[in-house]
C-alpha cells in the first residue's frame, strides 16, 4: 500500500477548510427522535468519503440486513449500545466499538437499548442525503409502490438480503 497520486500540486497550501461547531442542527429529523447530520457530504469532500453522525432515539429500530456493490461503510459507535451485524452475527457494541464493511458485506444496525449515537463513513462519498430525507419522509406518512421503492433502492445502492 503506498500515497495515491497527488490531488493538488501547488506550493502553499490552500484554506479551504470547513468547520462545523458542535452545535450545528441535525440536517434530518425522524418520526422517531433521531437525527441525522451531515458532518462531511460526498459532494464536500470531491467523492471521497461521507461522514454522518446518527443519533437514534429510545424507540428500538435500525434497517435490516442489506448490502452495498459500490461503497464501503464504516460504524463507530460514540454513546450507548448499537447492535452492529456483520453478516453472521449480531454484536452488542459500546462506545469506541468500530465496524467496517467492505462493498458487499452484508450488514445492519439497531438500537434495541435505548438512545445511542455513532459515525456511519462512506467511501467513496455517494449522495446519501437523498436516501436519509426520504426515509425521514416515509416515517411521517410518506408512501411509495413497490415498483417506486425497487427505484429508490436501486438508484441508493441498497440492496436487502
Amino acid at each position: 500500500m503506498s500515497y495515491p497520486e497527488p490531488r493538488y500540486d501547488g506550493d502553499t497550501g490552500l484554506t479551504e477548510a470547513t468547520f462545523r461547531p458542535a452545535g450545528h442542527q441535525p440536517e434530518v429529523t425522524y418520526a422517531s427522535g433521531g437525527t441525522a447530520q451531515y458532518l462531511a457530504t460526498g459532494e464536500l469532500t470531491r467523492g471521497q468519503f461521507g461522514l454522518y453522525r446518527w443519533e437514534m432515539a429510545a424507540t428500538p429500530g435500525g434497517p435490516g440486513p442489506h448490502f452495498h456493490r459500490t461503497i464501503s461503510e464504516s460504524f463507530f459507535v460514540l454513546a450507548g449500545t448499537v447492535q452492529l451485524y456483520d453478516g453472521i452475527r449480531w454484536t452488542a457494541a459500546t462506545a469506541g466499538d468500530f465496524l467496517f464493511v467492505p462493498e458487499g458485506g452484508i450488514h445492519a444496525f439497531r438500537n434495541d437499548d435505548g438512545p445511542a449515537s455513532m459515525l456511519i463513513l462512506f467511501a467513496p462519498g455517494a449522495p446519501r442525503e437523498d436516501y436519509f430525507e426520504t426515509l425521514a419522509r416515509v416515517g411521517r406518512g410518506l408512501v411509495m409502490t413497490e415498483e417506486e421503492k425497487t427505484a429508490f433502492y436501486l438508484r441508493h445502492d441498497t440492496y436487502w438480503t
